[in-house]
């Protein structure tokens, strides 16, 4: 709107300031291209043999793919067990409530149920009780992940959806009434506590959210465990999701603008802004336990005194409670007696972890810390932002859904026999490559970039020494598997892509076929390769056109003869984002044809200017050195 674009032209900070964001938005891209297009290359070298497609690798797709497949694989694998518990009805003076026998070792055998259900019955004793007053503080305010999480259980709607939901109403025509979706934190900038009344009044003008009651003045909560948290921002580029301040005075003409999913996103946002401002929900908290002859029974639930934030959620009610806290229970004095009564057995069996929906799943990769084993690593991790970024994750599912290798069902999101092979595959060949904990400290590396932590090239190498030893293993691996490893739909039956057409119908006009078959279409652009793409640097062009995600038909007729000449060395990027020169690579010896004159170098990346300087020159399949050059220089740095 046309204020808040005044407002940033007024906060206007020289580009210097901003170029660790760059720094990091470089490293990013560097990382994903010498990572996806290398180890995609090499793994479809090395175990797609006889596969109709290419095995693409994601640095967060293939982790992403993981996530899914390991719960799959762990609720296939499930075996339920039987086990016991036992309840009966507690009568005292002030009235009835259920207590429950459920010990942590569960109990596995009906027999001895049987026992602790017969020594219930008719038991009388005195009741230990304990009465606490406790407060609760609001949810958090939304970023991207919690909304795509919450509106995916609550609506069933999907990460892309809830995201194009929230991009329509952060700048759809006459509407931009909340603040940036792609949020990352879930904190606000203490300045906004300024913004909090006109807000509020904003929200109150229309019907929907008058009848929240909204204390006075409001409550405004500061720090970690609050909403207004400066340092909480620190390397993030938009704060959380909530009502725009610009436009709350619109609202009125507004709403009737916006479609039935538009307002229920909105009334998340809104009404989790408002719980933001409120007092804490004060309730009293009651445990009772009654041993039965070495048995515990015990009993909880809750009263509430005053609903606070609550109230911003009329539709919330004590039965939502988890467990036993859904009851409310008479009053109770520590010492009362007790008595039991209709014992009965109750049956359960263990269950397997839920599959993920579109939003848990998001959740799981802004929390790649959990699949971390490592303690002191898994805390370090907690404080990055997991894998993806929020404008990213809904269209790497979306991505890894249009492969082939995920699908919906029902609201979850479960991965397909595709899926499911090629995560074997991978993971057999290195257990690195579909780890979520490997990709979370690379982007802890990149998120560093951001704060200063970490240089640039210093990120950039830590994901090629990574890429590097993922490639060393999978050119170790052996062979193939079944054609369902490659992209769905083998590229003999797929039509040619747009994009290859005109190149190979210029090539071959005359032959028959080209311009109808994706196969021929390959192999006229494959035997082309050598004459038009005559340096590394062409190559590198070419691919650099390629998606991250789900490197396809472009990677296999511009890069795949070259990759398939150099299995053990990543297609890296050199540092520019306009350098088109030849990559600085770590090249294996060239397998082609070579003169005996020549030698060849392995040049680490990053050392191209000096190579160049020291007479090494670059073709097609590495680095050599031309005849007539001083090898010494070369030598004393390794690079023979």
């Amino acid at each position: 709107d046309p204020q808040t674009i005044r407002e940033a032209f007024g906060r206007a900070k020289p580009n210097s300031e901003y170029s660790r964001i760059y720094a990091a938005a470089v490293a990013r891209r560097q990382a994903d291209q010498i990572y996806n297009l290398s180890l995609t290359r090499t793994a479809t070298v090395s175990l797609g043999k006889g596969a109709p497609g290419v095995i693409g690798i994601g640095r967060v797709k293939t982790p992403t793919l993981a996530i899914v497949c390991r719960r799959e694989l762990e609720i296939r694998d499930f075996v339920p067990v039987a086990y016991f518990e036992i309840v009966a009805k507690a009568t005292v003076a002030g009235g009835e409530f259920q207590m429950r026998h459920a010990p942590r070792e569960r109990i596995l055998q009906r027999a001895k149920a049987r026992d602790v259900a017969n020594a219930a019955n008719g038991f009388e004793g005195p009741l230990a009780a304990r009465v606490e007053e406790k407060r609760q503080k609001p949810p958090k305010l939304h970023d991207l992940p919690s909304l795509q999480k919450l509106c995916g259980s609550r609506f069933g709607w999907s990460a892309a959806k809830t995201l194009e939901l929230a991009q329509e109403l952060y700048d759809g025509q006459g509407k931009k009434i909340i603040t940036y979706p792609r949020a990352e934190v879930r904190y606000l900038p203490e300045s906004a506590i300024d913004d909090a009344a006109k807000i509020v009044a904003g929200l109150r003008e229309g019907q929907t959210f008058r009848t929240i009651p909204m204390p006075e003045p409001l409550h405004i909560r500061k720090g970690a465990a609050g909403s207004f948290y400066d340092k909480g921002l620190e390397g993030a580029s938009h704060h959380a999701v909530i009502p725009n301040v610009n436009t709350i005075s619109a609202l009125r003409e507004v709403w009737p603008r916006l479609s039935l999913d538009e307002k229920k996103l909105f009334d998340v946002i809104a009404r989790a802004y408002l719980a933001a401002l409120m007092p804490d929900f004060r309730y009293r908290q009651t445990s009772v336990t009654l041993d039965v002859g070495g048995f515990a029974f015990r009993s909880a639930g809750r009263q509430p005194i005053e609903m606070g934030w609550r109230a911003a959620f009329p539709e919330w009610t004590p039965a939502e409670e988890k467990g036993d806290e859904a009851q409310l229970l008479p009053a109770l004095r520590n010492g009362e007696p007790a008595k039991l009564s209709h014992s009965k057995i109750e049956a359960k069996e263990t269950r397997p972890p839920p599959r993920y929906n579109e939003g848990g799943l998001i959740e799981a990769m802004q929390n790649a810390w959990r699949f971390v084993d490592d303690e002191a690593l898994r805390e370090r991790l907690k404080e990055a932002k997991g894998i993806g970024t929020p404008a990213t994750r809904a269209e790497i599912i979306g991505g890894l859904k249009r492969q082939g290798f995920l699908t919906a069902q029902g609201k979850n999101i479960v991965p397909t026999e595709a899926g499911l092979s090629l995560f074997g595959v991978l993971k057999r060949a290195d257990p690195d490559l579909v780890d979520p904990g490997v990709t979370a400290r690379l982007e802890y590396l990149l998120d560093d970039v951001v704060l200063g932590k970490q240089e640039m090239i210093g990120a950039i190498d830590a994901v090629c020494d990574v890429a590097q030893r993922i490639i060393g293993k999978l050119t170790e691996s052996s062979g193939g598997g079944p054609p369902l490893l490659g992209a769905r739909g083998g590229s003999a039956t797929r039509p040619p892509a747009s994009t290859m057409k005109p190149y190979a119908g210029n090539r071959t006009r005359r032959k028959v076929g080209v311009s109808k078959s994706g196969r021929r279409s390959r192999k006229s652009l494959d035997l082309g390769a050598e004459d038009s793409l005559d340096t590394t640097a062409d190559v590198a062009v070419a691919l650099s056109a390629v998606p991250s995600e789900g490197v396809g038909s472009k990677l296999v007729a511009a890069g795949g003869r070259s990759g398939r000449k150099s299995k053990k060395a990543p297609a890296k990027r050199s540092r520019s984002a306009t350098d088109n020169a030849a990559p600085s690579v770590a090249h294996a010896p060239p397998s082609g044809p070579r003169s005996a004159t020549e030698t060849p170098l392995r040049i680490p990346f990053g050392n191209k200017a000096i190579a160049l300087d020291l007479g090494a020159r670059y073709r097609t399949g590495g680095w050599y050195a031309p005849p007539g050059v001083d090898l010494a220089a070369f030598g004393e740095r390794g690079w023979l």
